[in-house]
């Protein structure tokens, strides 16, 4: 499987915000698109950082999944100009599970 961790700096103040946009809108979209999310995570250090994590089965439907939605109307129209108003920064780790770690998709309405 593999994961991505996402990390977002969010602009001062915008934290609670955006966390609501994501649990109402994006969340949702991604997983309309075919993503298993988990997440939003509030970093307990920094109270203007989120993070949260998206599954894949395999380096190819992460590529496949990701041009389909952020080449898509959702995203352009609903998504992108909210969400991106509110972050300062963001990066993404790729990572992918070992042998021994269990598969997420029982959980994946977390």
């Amino acid at each position: 499987m593999i994961i991505e961790i996402r990390h977002y700096t969010l602009k001062p103040g915008q934290r609670e915000a955006f966390i609501a946009f994501f649990e109402r809108d994006n969340r949702t979209a991604l997983r309309d698109a075919g993503m298993l999310v988990f997440g939003p995570l509030r970093d307990l250090e920094n109270p203007d950082k989120v993070h949260w994590m998206r599954a894949f089965s395999s380096l190819q439907e992460r590529e496949t999944l990701k041009d389909t939605f952020y080449t898509s109307p959702v995203w352009h129209e609903k998504i992108e100009p909210i969400a991106m108003d509110m972050i300062a920064h963001y990066k993404a780790d790729l990572v992918e599970t070992t042998q021994g770690f269990e598969n997420f998709a029982g959980i994946a309405e977390l």
